[in-house]
């Protein structure tokens, strides 16, 4: 097992990565200070329920804690105040309080939307991240909960830390294909605005970590980890440098809400997002041009696309990205890159560069 703390102003919490961990969950939980003496809630999917709601379950059962389960349907378009007003009424039948916890079980949907109902229920109670994909090693990490808007994601959310993370490797080998590749988006976004050196550890381990060698994978969750920990460390709320860890999302945002979030998983269109993003560095910024080279050709490594092949209509895309929580008054911002892991938030960018660039990763499939 490897572990590592975000350290925050008034707070800081364990992440705690490995092989077996559901197993020692109890004992993680103590060492956290929850007590058995303390209701919990699983909150988890109608997809991840089947699998692992009732080993959770019977572990801490086992150990004498007093569990509940409360299960909603999988998948991105759920993510809604309607499931949070239900999940929120079946807490309240458990009969949570204000010393209960909720586990979170499951991807960045799951996260988001049990990290929400521990924010507003009662006012907010502590919550624990078990996260079951690849691609929730990010969203699980920094505080960010919430549900969708029709007219956009995460909208309607707040801040709220969680009192550990576990994420227990073994999980990954039951998760399909698709969700796999997925995952890979993020760790390697964390690679291309932080770290060289992890840039070019993951083209050395690209066909080591899509087999899923444990070690590869461990080590790459870690190292993700480690980028977001630090950033979040420095700035929890998102009022400054945080806003760079949103890189390749201003058109990744805009392509899930355009297609109804019913087309791309969120890493595919964060991994379009990341190869718009660095085609719009070399045009504002003058980056090199081996940036764009060297961000696709590790996308396409882990099999991520980097064109979108629907034709989505430009205005609705342009219109998408104007309603981004990084943009000010109608205007553009993007979070750019000066060269590989040096990246800023961008303002006041001209529609005619956005423009260019969606024409230029539109209507492809590579």
């Amino acid at each position: 097992m490897r572990s590592l703390t975000v350290s925050l102003d008034q707070s800081c919490y364990s992440i705690h990565i490995g092989s077996g961990l559901y197993r020692l969950l109890p004992e993680l939980l103590q060492k956290a200070g929850v007590g058995r003496d303390r209701k919990l809630m699983i909150i988890t999917d109608s997809e991840v329920a089947p699998r692992y709601a009732d080993r959770v379950k019977s572990c801490l059962d086992f150990a004498g804690y007093e569990t509940g389960v409360s299960v909603f349907p999988a998948g991105e378009s759920n993510k809604n105040l309607q499931q949070l007003e239900r999940l929120i009424g079946e807490c309240l039948q458990f009969g949570l309080d204000r010393s209960s916890l909720i586990l979170a079980l499951g991807g960045g949907v799951v996260g988001d939307v049990a990290g929400f109902v521990a924010a507003t229920y009662m006012r907010g109670i502590p919550f624990i991240q078990l996260p079951t994909t690849l691609l929730a090693h990010d969203s699980s990490v920094g505080g960010k909960v919430g549900v969708n808007h029709p007219l956009g994601k995460n909208y309607i959310g707040s801040f709220h830390q969680p009192v550990m993370v576990v994420f227990d490797v073994d999980v990954l080998h039951t998760l399909p294909k698709r969700e796999i590749v997925s995952g890979f988006a993020e760790v390697v976004k964390h690679a291309l605005i932080w770290d060289v050196s992890f840039v070019k550890w993951l083209e050395e381990n690209t066909e080591a970590l899509l087999s899923l060698e444990p070690a590869k994978v461990e080590e790459a969750i870690y190292r993700g980890c480690r980028v977001k920990a630090a950033v979040v460390s420095q700035d929890e709320k998102e009022s400054g440098i945080r806003a760079i860890l949103n890189y390749g999302h201003t058109i990744g945002h805009a392509l899930e809400a355009v297609s109804g979030y019913q087309y791309y998983t969120h890493g595919e269109a964060v991994a379009i997002g990341m190869a718009g993003a660095a085609r719009l560095s070399q045009k504002v910024l003058g980056s090199s041009p081996e940036l764009i080279t060297r961000t696709e050709e590790l996308l396409q490594a882990f099999q991520l696309p980097v064109r979108y092949d629907q034709a989505w209509l430009e205005r609705d895309m342009l219109q998408a990205m104007k309603r981004d929580k990084k943009a000010r008054r109608g205007e553009y911002a993007f979070v750019l890159s000066r060269s590989m892991g040096q990246v800023e938030l961008i303002r006041g960018i001209e529609e005619v560069h956005v423009s260019q660039v969606l024409k230029e990763i539109g209507g492809g499939t590579g």
